[in-house]
């Protein structure tokens, strides 16, 4: 087997990476529509349930940094090999929980494995590709992880009100081995190297565009990821039924892997800031939707464009993630979507005491207003550095 470098001309990432990135993504994305679900056949507040959702993200982000250092010291490949052996049993783990303590746990240690697959996907795609076709390249791992989002979020209401939510994570978990087995016959690819993990993080901190890159990832997973959790359970507030509410969320996935497939031809005639412009134009007219108005279509209108926000103004705040220290592009890419997953967990705990009052205009309205913020922000940082490189 060969190695691959970033100068051979590859522009799509490997079939095994992209699903390994889809079975994260069902993980991920497999426990929203089940909140209400949860919180019933435990007996306890929804704010409860919400919890699972909120500490799987935590771990997930913050074992992010822990991860990108092992896998510029030991390779992309065997920290996926381990995250993936490893999420397969505490998967297992939470499907089998007798009690909402014990699937907290589980959940918490199967968020903190998975949280490797994401950032060693997007490093290998850094290390694998050129400059020239990197955002497009990110643009198919994301389609992977989108066609895994639709899926989880459509299946995982229709399996948790039709049978039970324990065969959600129980599949999740048999995803994790299949999507093992191919990526033990997978070679390294060569990478740019360094003096080793405390001079990756000299490297990455002394950059201020790490810093500005972590502020925004961090709010950008509030906004697109952590509201995202909680669609379905505002439905549900309303009375819908848990299986119609996921497959309105569904929308997102679909929308997402739609969006990835315009992200090539719209990167050729735009330029990076603009099309990080689009994406926050997508999801602030997203979370205004739902801040208008709660039903179902508004959530799907959201939900499509939030799905167009994560395929533009993510995948080009990814692609500057993997741009900024190149010698420690494992840490930074780690640090970045550690931030998004961080983001993502702080955001659905705060609102999750809002969601349980039923304050959802007070939630979709200030994250509207804050996505404002974070586009301008984001392409004024963008153009910036991009006129000073």
């Amino acid at each position: 087997m060969t190695s691959t470098t970033a100068d051979t001309v590859v522009r799509r990432p490997p079939g095994a990476m992209a699903l390994a990135a889809f079975t994260s993504s069902v993980d991920r994305f497999g426990i929203s529509p089940l909140l209400v679900v949860i919180a019933v056949d435990f007996g306890v507040p929804l704010s409860a349930a919400v919890m699972t959702a909120s500490v799987y993200f935590l771990t997930y982000g913050l074992t992010q940094p822990l991860w990108g250092m092992l896998s510029d010291r030991f390779g992309r490949l065997p920290v996926m090999r381990v995250a993936l052996s490893g999420a397969m049993l505490f998967g297992l783990a939470s499907a089998f929980a007798p009690n909402l303590g014990v699937l907290t746990v589980a959940r918490a240690l199967t968020g903190g494995f998975f949280g490797a697959i994401i950032p060693a996907s997007i490093t290998y795609v850094g290390d694998t590709t050129s400059q020239e076709h990197r955002q497009s390249a990110l643009s198919d791992l994301m389609a992977a992880v989108a066609v895994g989002t639709a899926s989880a979020t459509a299946a995982a209401g229709i399996i948790g009100q039709v049978l039970n939510w324990r065969i959600v994570f129980a599949l999740a978990a048999v995803l994790a081995l299949i999507a093992l087995i191919p990526l033990l016959r997978m070679a390294e690819p060569e990478r740019e190297r360094n003096t080793g993990v405390v001079a990756s993080l000299r490297l990455f901190f002394a950059e201020k565009w790490s810093w500005v890159i972590i502020v925004l990832a961090f709010i950008e997973g509030a906004l697109v990821l952590g509201i995202l959790t909680l669609l379905a359970p505002a439905l549900e507030a309303q009375g819908v039924d848990t299986s119609l509410a996921g497959l309105a969320v569904a929308a997102y996935g679909v929308a997402t892997l739609v969006c990835t497939r315009f992200v090539r031809p719209v990167t050729a005639r735009l330029s990076a800031s603009r099309v990080v412009a689009l994406g926050g134009i997508c999801l602030v007219l997203g979370l205004a939707t739902v801040a208008i108005q709660l039903s179902i279509a508004t959530v799907v209108v959201a939900a499509v464009l939030l799905g167009g926000a994560w395929a533009f103004m993510h995948t080009g705040l990814q692609s500057w993630a993997t741009q900024v220290v190149p010698a420690a592009r494992g840490i930074s890419v780690a640090f970045f979507a550690g931030a998004v997953f961080a983001g993502s967990a702080v955001s659905s705990a705060i609102a999750g005491a809002l969601a349980e009052a039923g304050y959802w205009m007070i939630i979709f309205g200030a994250s509207a207003a804050t996505a404002v913020v974070l586009t301008v922000a984001a392409v004024a940082g963008l153009s910036r550095y991009l006129s000073h490189r």
